[in-house]
């Protein structure tokens, strides 16, 4: 039985997969990603399933990475580090890869793997008084596992307003950089999530995922090389003097080093 997520699938064959840590603002911990990539394999391949809503508990979206579980993989070996960044790659890539229609409805906050998690859906519905970052800098981290996905969504030029510089955007800017296709009020979230959800019932189940694996063949390139690549990025951060200093800076209540 899941611990971190839940799933409700209704007579239509609608999944709604839920984040279920809400004390913890939904981040990802280690049992959250496996648990996840589970869900994502077992919907995937479930005939009955038509379309899955990604959705959160709680005040937030999804917080990012766990911290504590960061900070455990850079105390680790160096096997075990490249464990713990193949397991979250692996979350991302599952997700990703899913050959069902995957609509966020993003009624919160989403920073870091919270904006990775968006980026491997089909479409974002974003409520507007929701907040973004790919706030990994200023903890000495970089956005590795997610970026390639963050960047095939945002494409380059608008991934580089905010990928390093862990400035905050609200809803609004959200549609303009791609990263959600609409922002609405919260009273609208629900109803715009279904508008999206809708046409997919229409369509032929085999032929909905025949076309998305064909639109991620046409676009940018995320195979093995790409994802090995942004693991050895993140096991690489990980051994870091910044990534150390801003981890603990963050649960000492301090600013870290480089802030004065």
């Amino acid at each position: 039985m899941p611990e971190t997520i839940r799933i409700e699938t209704d007579a239509r064959g609608v999944a709604t997969l839920r984040l279920a840590r809400p004390d913890k603002h939904n981040a990802l911990s280690r049992r959250m990603m496996d648990e996840l990539t589970e869900a994502a394999r077992a919907l995937g391949s479930e005939p009955a399933v038509r379309a899955v809503i990604l959705a959160a508990e709680g005040a937030t979206f999804c917080a990012g990475g766990d911290l504590g579980w960061m900070r455990q993989q850079m105390e680790a070996d160096e096997p075990t580090r490249r464990e713990g960044a193949r397991a979250l790659a692996g979350m991302l890539s599952a997700l990703n890869l899913m050959p069902k229609p995957l609509i966020a409805r993003v009624h919160g906050n989403a920073f870091g793997g919270g904006v990775g998690m968006m980026s491997v859906c089909d479409i974002a519905i974003a409520a507007a008084p929701a907040r973004f970052g790919l706030t990994e800098v200023r903890l000495g981290l970089i956005p590795a596992t997610i970026g390639p996905y963050v960047v095939a969504r945002m494409g380059e030029p608008m991934a580089r307003r905010v990928f390093f510089s862990a400035r905050l955007f609200d809803a609004s800017e959200a549609v303009t950089l791609n990263l959600a296709a609409r922002a609405v009020a919260p009273e609208d979230l629900d109803a715009a999530v279904e508008a999206e959800v809708a046409p997919f019932l229409q369509a032929a189940p085999a032929a909905v995922a025949a076309a998305k694996a064909q639109c991620r063949a046409l676009g940018p390139r995320i195979d093995n090389a790409v994802i090995e690549d942004s693991i050895d990025r993140l096991v690489e951060v990980w051994k870091g003097g910044e990534a150390s200093e801003g981890i603990a800076a963050f649960f000492d209540k301090r600013k870290p080093g480089w802030q004065s």
